[in-house]
């Protein structure tokens, strides 16, 4: 199969000491073990990027299972790890190892699949597993009208507050389906005292929150897709930094010394007292249980939400086919088989993630009773939608050379908005 070549230019970009010159593509299975031309058995090779003990033992329980039920198509885990696992995938690809099957994130597998690396799912995957995941989620991993990965769990951006500190100000802890951006600023100035700031907001590295807030308000930055795509930053780009900024600048309710700070470095304000809440990816609420201190009354608000309602960008994990596996239709059955509720909800609970598919968020619901901010966080995933920069090339270099730097600078209140949005447009032109 003809393969573009924007992986290859975008893997000399990140990584200028690969070498990545056209080669032979083939997968990892195509010969040995892995050939089935005189009857023997298929050896699939699953590489999973799973991480946490919880979650490889519910990968290793599925493919144990099909293993079982599949003595003719076997399923081989390659345990690999999150850090370089894109460069590590470009130069499996260029150099036809790429596993059969391949765990990764929508955001950085949708290049391989515009760049014509990853198979057709649409057919092969169960009606049932189709319906079971809604729309918009689909959307992140569609790509020319195809679904080139199986999307499991994702995260979604939580306010956790002291609910004590909340009280001492009078403030009666929100209890809806969803909270708006106002109720957020209100919440901030209350709590705010000489010695606690109202919100602590880690966004040292802040493009991931703002293009995952952003639908909130409309915001889309891109239309269009691959190389036809055009970008603009206009009031509804610009409202989720502006808010922010308004809240640091404006109210003094948000620790300006947060936003050149991680996340997991501003819950050692939280824990102390100092920020009576803060906005974290939902996956902190697992860490919160056995990190926070014991007398810490801490509680998961509703999704925020802004005019267009609580939505926030799907950028889901993934699980795709190698277009150039010896044994796609197999390949395939086997994400289908992976894709059961039970699996996926004892991968989403290892890792505090919230699941795509409706089945697994109603085991998760059951088996967590909706405690430790369960239930506020699996009804932020109502309001996932697609995201449109997953779909536009040459997002990755500049999230990473033009967006991070210039939101930095905004939120740094070096820069107007105006001048964050001139950046942002000149930069990607």
């Amino acid at each position: 199969m003809k393969k573009n070549h924007g992986i290859v230019a975008l893997a000399l970009l990140s990584a200028g000491t690969l070498a990545l010159a056209g080669c032979q593509q083939g997968s990892a299975s195509g010969g040995g073990d892995g050939d089935d031309s005189d009857g023997g058995v298929v050896t699939l090779q699953f590489q999973s990027l799973s991480d946490q003990p919880g979650a490889q033992a519910a990968v290793s329980e599925a493919v144990d299972a099909w293993n079982a039920d599949h003595p003719d198509v076997q399923v081989e885990i390659l345990q690999a790890g999150w850090d370089g696992a894109y460069d590590k995938l470009v130069t499996q690809f260029t150099g036809g190892t790429a596993p059969d099957i391949i765990h990764f994130d929508a955001a950085s597998i949708v290049p391989f699949a515009t760049d014509g690396y990853l198979a057709d799912l649409s057919e092969g995957l169960s009606e049932g597993v189709l319906a079971d995941v809604p729309d918009g989620v689909w959307d992140s991993v569609t790509v020319n009208d195809q679904i080139i990965a199986y999307p499991s769990t994702m995260q979604s951006y939580m306010v956790f507050a002291n609910a004590d500190l909340l009280e001492q100000a009078g403030v009666e802890v929100p209890s809806g389906d969803s909270m708006t951006w106002d109720e957020l600023r209100e919440i901030a100035r209350a709590t705010t005292t000489a010695d606690v700031h109202g919100l602590g907001w880690g966004l040292g590295s802040p493009a991931a929150t703002v293009m995952t807030l952003a639908p909130g308000f409309g915001g889309e930055f891109f239309s269009g897709s691959g190389e036809d795509v055009q970008i603009e930053v206009g009031a509804a780009e610009l409202e989720v930094p502006e808010r922010i900024h308004q809240m640091a600048y404006e109210d003094g309710s948000l620790d300006p010394v947060s936003l050149t700070q991680s996340g997991s470095d501003v819950l050692a304000s939280f824990y102390g007292g100092t920020v009576a809440m803060t906005v974290q990816g939902s996956y902190q609420a697992a860490n919160m249980v056995t990190d926070a201190p014991a007398e810490l009354n801490w509680v998961v608000l509703p999704p925020l939400a802004g005019t267009d309602g609580a939505q926030q960008a799907a950028n889901p994990q993934t699980y795709s086919v190698n277009i150039d596996s010896e044994h796609v239709d197999d390949a395939i059955a086997f994400v289908n088989s992976f894709a059961s509720g039970e699996t996926i909800a004892a991968i989403a609970q290892a890792d505090a993630l919230i699941p795509a598919s409706s089945e697994a968020r109603d085991i998760v619901a059951t088996e967590t009773g909706g405690e430790d901010g369960w239930d506020q966080i699996l009804a932020s995933a109502d309001g996932f939608v697609g995201a449109p920069f997953l779909h536009a090339d040459g997002y990755a270099v500049w999230k990473d050379t033009v967006l991070n730097p210039a939101l930095q600078q905004y939120l740094g209140d070096q820069i107007t908005s105006e001048q964050l949005a001139q950046q942002l447009t000149e930069g990607w032109g």
